[in-house]
């Protein structure tokens, strides 16, 4: 078994039974929601590689844990939560997600995928919303700081899947800019976290790693090349694991 196969085998476990566990504070909460926001645009990803008929990474399969995993998710928040504005966009989250759900189980379409992604940029901005609220429930600039980390695994998979759907020939004229404001808010989020001053080694080395990865997509952005969608898979699954390691280390430090 080479060491991607290892890796992807340990982050499909990862995202998929994590969020199953009960939440127990508010930090905790977070760092859940904020796995909301990178499901969506995950899930993106492995729509495009199934409709590619690209078997790099098992895409198939791993949306069949991500649509499990949130609504574990989905469940384990409204259960946690005791706020009347949380709830309301929570109720929000589960309205939009239905359809998407339902949709995601189909065979994928080209035609179908250019709705999804509106369908899901909706949900991520409502995700986000929810994310946003608990992140102020904790009064804390330690939640703030939880929902920027959990907010890079979210970019590192819309990075993705907008060069998956360009490779599938659905790039749409804002290709360019939706990936440049993206790798923006990355890199100026990425910023933030070097200079937090309550950051312990273990944090700094993996964002270390993070940024080195994180070189890759700026130099798929100025080049002319074609884009190798195993390559993109890989490299973003690369961020997604190193930060999500990183939330939980800011969840585990910084919880009250």
């Amino acid at each position: 078994m080479n060491a991607f196969v290892k890796t992807s085998l340990i982050l499909s476990t990862l995202i998929t039974y994590s969020s199953a566990v009960e939440i127990k504070d508010l930090s905790s909460a977070v760092n859940i929601a904020g796995k909301q926001r990178m499901f969506t645009q995950r899930l993106l990803k492995d729509y495009a590689m199934v409709g590619m008929e690209n078997r790099f990474g098992k895409p198939d399969e791993d949306m069949k844990k991500v649509i499990v995993s949130f609504d574990d998710a989905l469940k384990s928040l409204a259960s946690f939560n005791k706020d009347e504005d949380t709830k309301k966009s929570l109720d929000e989250v589960s309205k939009l997600w239905d359809p998407i759900k339902k949709e995601l189980q189909k065979k994928p379409t080209k035609k179908s995928a250019s709705i999804l992604q509106g369908e899901l940029e909706t949900l991520l901005k409502e995700a986000n919303s929810a994310t946003q609220l608990f992140s102020k429930q904790t009064g804390e600039s330690s939640g703030e700081i939880i929902n920027i980390s959990g907010r890079q695994r979210m970019l590192s998979q819309k990075m993705a899947s907008l060069y998956m759907l360009k490779v599938w020939g659905l790039g749409d004229d804002k290709f360019a800019q939706k990936m440049k404001d993206t790798m923006t808010l990355f890199k100026t989020s990425h910023k933030k976290l070097d200079k937090f001053e309550k950051n312990t080694p273990e944090i700094k080395k993996l964002l270390s790693k993070v940024k080195k990865s994180f070189m890759f997509f700026e130099f798929m952005g100025k080049s002319k090349s074609k884009f190798i969608p195993s390559l993109i898979y890989k490299k973003s699954n690369d961020i997604l694991r190193d930060m999500n390691e990183v939330t939980a280390l800011y969840v585990k430090s910084l919880k009250k």
